[in-house]
């Protein structure tokens, strides 16, 4: 297992939520929901801050396929943020794609358990489902003995930094 905080990520249209790890990668925990900036990047921006105020050196993020394991506009949506993510923070922290099938039906399911609304909750069913999310890929890392998903490559067009692809 290596060693270090790893920030899960569920990328969502509307809101981001951000998990954390203990260093040994053992509990993954809430921390914060983030405004999803569909036209900017204030939300890049803000998990980058967060990578440096936890010294995290990776990133997990959500890849939500269908139940048959197909993409979707949300598997689409959640890969090109990961990207983003990747060209932002290049050199910094790796980003990792995870299989995040079910990540927040099972957080909402948790939050009812303990008495929570959903319409009342949804930046903490947010957080919740990049709990689960991380703490899914921190138990396939313990198991198998090797980093969970897929690493996310950053792409660079000519427009953002002169790098070609």
């Amino acid at each position: 297992m290596r060693v270090g905080v790893r920030l899960g990520i569920d990328a969502g249209k509307a809101r981001i939520g951000v998990a954390r790890s203990d260093p040994h990668g053992m509990l993954a925990t809430p921390i914060e929901t983030v405004r999803r900036d569909s036209g900017g990047e204030a939300d890049v921006a803000r998990i980058a801050e967060l990578v440096a105020e936890y010294e995290a050196f990776e990133l997990i993020v959500g890849l939500p396929l269908n139940m048959r394991g197909e993409r979707t506009p949300s598997t689409e949506d959640a890969a090109n943020f990961a990207d983003q993510l990747a060209r932002k923070l290049a050199g910094q922290v790796q980003v990792r794609l995870v299989d995040e099938r079910l990540s927040t039906v099972s957080a909402q399911g948790q939050l009812h358990q303990v008495g929570k609304r959903t319409k009342e909750s949804r930046s903490v069913i947010d957080q919740a489902a990049a709990v689960v999310i991380l703490q899914h890929a921190l138990d396939i890392e313990r198991n198998r003995d090797e980093p969970p998903g897929t690493l996310v490559e950053a792409t660079f067009d000519d427009e953002s930094n002169g790098d070609s692809k």
